[in-house]
């Protein structure tokens, strides 16, 4: 097997769990065939490849899941590839719907502040008082968002509501690829349900909402967003949580990761974090927030794109296959929207269109 450089690879793709890393792959542009050499005590495999002319490594967890486990491997990656920019957390996501955010399955939730919450919370984080637990300074111990990341979340936020070109074709592109328990297909409106808590009577009741119109299928929400090492599968915690700390979705890893590393946290919402949890659509979810993520890195342009090849360690025989057919992604973007919409709320106009950054080794600028 070839051995791939570490060096060469700017920016970390985190997949916790197995289907997530798999729609990560088939956005790859091109897959990099070979490994990178593994010492004693390197405890991860990482895949890696193309993506709007960057060479990316995606990390995947082992089977333990939670802030913990994240932890570790952001502290590996971080030792292991000594020239990353920054880092993305790719995944899916239980949504929080509320009054003001009518969140459903299959929208993409992204961390971003919101007044005075930042835009990741560690909810487990603090300690109980004679007022409850309180959380320690509502998460700003962790890392921020790299900058860049974020301003290009901020581009995407300003564009206009139609804008689905941005990353439906990424999506569209792979919805029909098969995985081990089917494909990435939106399993449709009717399989939604939610249940609405009631605290006054214990009890919880289906939420009658209408269908979205096909041409607004998608949202796109930005907001804070919790994580720990709680596995919520309660009606009554979940909307505890999503009051306190005006939360739009609940996941496990980002927490750990950001202790570590900045990354861009990007959530497909799969569930709604009670007891009617289940895996139907992670796949979808899944499949919708890798698209979002490459359209973010699509923002985020070198002005001398990275290089397309990476080369052996020893000898420099080419070590890129081009992934096309069969399923494994390929650089067509030409995709149509085939109606699906995407519209973006709670995010104010903060972009910077045209500004340039400069960040590691090369300058970067939004289109």
């Amino acid at each position: 097997m070839k051995d791939l450089d570490p060096s060469v690879y700017t920016i970390a793709w985190i997949a916790p769990l197995p289907i997530e890393a798999q729609a990560a792959m088939h956005m790859l542009d091109a897959r990099h065939e070979g490994g990178f050499p593994l010492t004693h005590g390197d405890d991860y495999v990482f895949r890696a490849g193309e993506m709007c002319g960057y060479n990316v490594v995606i990390a995947q967890l082992p089977r333990e899941y939670g802030t913990g486990a994240a932890a570790a491997l952001a502290s590996q990656i971080k030792k292991f590839f000594p020239n990353l920019w920054f880092t993305l957390l790719v995944g899916v996501a239980a949504g929080l719907p509320s009054a003001r955010r009518d969140i459903r399955l299959g929208d993409v939730i992204v961390a971003a502040p919101e007044g005075d919450t930042p835009g990741l919370v560690a909810y487990d984080l603090g300690k109980e008082t004679t007022n409850g637990f309180q959380l320690l300074k509502a998460g700003h111990v962790l890392m921020p968002t790299e900058s860049v990341v974020q301003s290009a979340i901020d581009s995407i936020a300003n564009e206009y509501p139609d804008e689905a070109r941005l990353f439906l074709p990424h999506y569209n592109r792979i919805k029909g690829i098969l995985h081990r328990t089917g494909n990435f297909a939106d399993p449709g409106q009717d399989q939604d349900t939610l249940y609405a808590y009631d605290a006054q009577t214990d009890t919880t009741s289906v939420v009658s909402r209408a269908p979205r119109p096909t041409e607004k299928r998608t949202c796109i929400w930005y907001g804070p967003i919790g994580s720990g090492e709680r596995l919520v599968k309660n009606a009554r915690v979940r909307d505890d949580l999503r009051d306190r700390y005006h939360l739009i979705g609940l996941e496990m890893e980002a927490a750990g990761t950001m202790n570590r590393v900045a990354a861009g946290v990007i959530r497909g919402v799969c569930d709604y974090g009670d007891e009617h949890k289940n895996k139907q659509w992670q796949p979808y979810a899944a499949a919708m927030a890798a698209a979002y993520a490459k359209a973010v890195l699509d923002r985020i342009r070198p002005l001398k794109r990275a290089g397309a090849t990476v080369k052996e360690k020893e000898g420099g025989d080419d070590a890129v296959k081009p992934a096309n057919g069969g399923g494994h992604g390929g650089n067509d973007e030409s995709g149509a929207s085939s109606g699906h919409g995407i519209y973006m709320y709670n995010k104010e106009n903060k972009g910077q269109t045209g500004t340039v950054f400069s960040g590691g080794h090369n300058s970067f600028t939004f289109n």
